[in-house]
């Protein structure tokens, strides 16, 4: 039994810890705001992946008024007991030692979602201090370690107990989390919820004391309640979900499947409960297994017509709500970054699972089979209409040597890693923009009007918009499956847009766009979006901007103190001059651009899909559900 090897002589030490305080960035990725939340997952973690080995049912996250965060869990506590190598208590060594940890020994873990060891100790090093408290063979055992990992207090026995579990307490380092130091209610929320519906039957309760809010989430049908909450308010094509909870020899495979009449396709996959946004053969071995069945189903229905279609896996995709979870022993990635999966006994596994359920469930369920092939041929039918179009406006660039849209003012630069492209709201924008800003590698694209939102059209309806087309052309790379970065033309595409509601929308709207038409860009890094200040104020000769209350507060009471200052409050970017916009906005020596990443597609997605798809309740309930947190309803 894995509760009998679990010793100290679980913890095998790999290396010690080194330089974690002088690059952090190596470890969690950066110091900015991803970086932060990085370090409750790293906790957090190690209590899924006690749930995930079957000793725990219950965790806690908490977040105090001062900056701690708590993880408690009920699963068997961290060793306390000598481990024979080094002569260090086991829970010293989690915390202290880089590589330390119960998951290299695969008695203890069969399967583990984290960063195999680092965590407990990266984090150690990066915050003020890590309180731990260990239940485990009727002592409660706690031990205090303060910044880099030096031990505070030795290993102490304060009570006893009937329970078994871990609780660690930390709080992160200001001095390394110099940009930010305040953790993101939605983000840990989704976090956790999403953590929930991968563990089916764990509860998993989110305390925010900061805001005086508390929520509890379980789901004891796991990923199958996943993909009903996704298509609650959604017309259902098939109204029973697809679900199987199969294994194929070591690997489990959890899969929930449904589709709505929307256009667009949700699949969202995992490995171990790390979001692997850019799939990998897990996702391959789905992709075949759905194309094979689907087909050999619909030539066993289509009596008498030997052409039945033949359906591609983007005829299948469309209006899919999938859910992939599995859980390997052993999983490779491609890269670092964890985002993509190698192992080819995936693929293997997941077709066999799916393949051999999904042709019983279309058999089982005539009604929903038909449902999801007419789907299908829908989807057929506009894919080719979409194609047609798409090699229509090919051959018409082909034959139009100027086919850069007419309103584009390209730059002088054809080299994309300095060239930049600004998509602007509005002609009057769009004039200051192109009068301001350096030829030599800043492209202008003025918008009329809202982008068309591709979240609620067919592609063909998509392709034909002009606003769509003129964004298209000017990049360059083309869209979708064949989207080709080599030929990108611009290295930055900005976003443009005023510093209010309207602007908002339009930038959610080809934010929209960008994921949902050529997601590589984001993925690549090449999204950005201007931050436009909100205020001028000036005394005088002395002039300056701020791009947000709290510094312009910081402006009048302190550089304009004794001054008679007046204040400009900027609702369009139309409003300042050409110079103006250039200083504040297009400058690269004092310009401040946010990069648009995908750290997590499974929320990204489902933040666009109900703020941009067809039912307005959920943009109403997200609206009052966030109404608090905001500070300026214009920015």
């Amino acid at each position: 039994m894995a509760e009998q090897n679990y010793g100290a002589e679980s913890i095998k030490v790999l290396k010690g810890l080194e330089a974690v305080r002088k690059r952090p960035g190596m470890y969690i990725g950066s110091t900015s705001k991803s970086g932060l939340h990085h370090l409750v997952w790293e906790i957090l973690d190690n209590s899924i992946d006690e749930a995930m080995a079957g000793f725990a049912d219950k965790i806690t996250l908490t977040l105090t008024k001062d900056g701690e965060v708590i993880v408690e869990d009920n699963g068997r506590g961290i060793p306390v007991g000598v481990q024979q190598d080094s002569g260090k208590s086991a829970l010293e060594l989690v915390f202290t030692q880089l590589h330390a940890g119960g998951k290299f020994d695969s008695d203890s873990y069969k399967i583990s979602g984290g960063l195999h060891g680092v965590g407990a100790s990266v984090v150690n090093a990066l915050s003020l201090y890590v309180d731990v408290e260990v239940k485990r063979e009727g002592k409660i055992h706690k031990q205090i370690f303060s910044a880099g990992g030096t031990i505070q207090t030795e290993i102490e026995i304060i009570g006893e107990t009937v329970q078994t579990g871990t609780k660690v307490r930390f709080k992160p380092d200001p001095e390394i989390f110099t940009e930010v130091i305040d953790y993101d209610y939605e983000t840990v929320r989704n976090k956790v919820k999403q953590l929930s519906y991968l563990n089916k039957g764990l509860v998993i309760q989110f305390n925010d004391e900061r805001i005086d809010r508390s929520i509890e989430y379980h789901f004891p049908n796991g990923i199958l309640d996943y993909v009903k909450e996704k298509n609650e308010t959604k017309q259902k094509i098939n109204p029973s979900v697809y679900y199987i909870d199969g294994k194929y020899g070591d690997i489990e495979v959890e899969v929930a499947l449904q589709y709505n009449a929307e256009y667009q396709e949700s699949l969202i996959t995992f490995v171990n409960n790390i979001n692997t946004h850019e799939g990998g053969t897990h996702e391959d071995g789905l992709r075949q297994a759905l194309v094979r069945v689907l087909n050999r189903y619909a030539e066993k229905v289509a009596i008498g017509n030997k052409q039945a279609a033949k359906y591609s896996w983007d005829d299948i995709k469309e209006g899919m709500v999938c859910i992939v979870s599995i859980r390997h022993t052993d999983p490779q990635y491609e890269g670092q970054t964890k985002t993509k999966l190698a192992n080819p006994d995936a693929k293997k596994a997941v077709d066999v699972v799916v393949g051999d359920s999904f042709e019983e469930f279309l058999l089982k369920s005539p009604e929903d089979a038909k449902a999801i092939l007419d789907k299908n041929a829908n989807a057929q039918k506009a894919r080719i209409a979409a194609q047609r179009a798409r090699e229509e406006t090919r051959r018409k660039s082909a034959l139009d040597t100027f086919s850069l849209p007419g309103k584009l003012a390209d730059c002088e630069s054809k080299d994309p890693s300095i060239a930049e492209l600004y998509l602007v709201e509005g002609d009057s924008a769009g004039g200051s923009a192109k009068t301001g800003r350096n030829r030599k590698f800043q492209a202008i694209l003025p918008l009329r009007g809202k982008v068309l939102n591709v979240e609620r059209v067919a592609e063909v309806r998509a392709f034909a918009n002009a606003e769509i087309k003129s964004i298209v052309t000017a990049i360059g790379t083309g869209i979708k499956e064949e989207l080709d970065l080599s030929k990108i033309r611009y290295g930055k595409i900005v976003i443009m847009t005023d510093a209010d509601v309207d602007g908002a929308h339009i930038r959610t709207l080809l934010l929209t766009f960008f994921y949902r038409y050529m997601k590589q860009l984001v993925d690549n890094g090449n999204i950005y979006i201007a931050q436009p200040p909100l205020f001028k104020i000036e005394a005088g000769k002395k002039v300056e901007y701020a791009y947000s209350d709290a510094e312009l507060e910081n402006f009048k009471q302190n550089e304009f103190k004794d001054s008679r200052y007046t204040i400009q409050r900027y609702k369009g970017l139309g409003e300042m001059d050409p110079i103006q916009l250039w200083e504040t906005t297009m400058d690269p020596e004092k310009r401040t651009m946010l990069q648009i990443t995908h750290e997590d597609a499974a929320i990204a997605n489902e933040v666009f899909s109900d703020l941009m798809g067809e039912d307005p309740e959920l943009r109403r309930n997200y609206i009052q559900e966030n109404a608090e947190f905001v500070e300026n309803i214009d920015f």
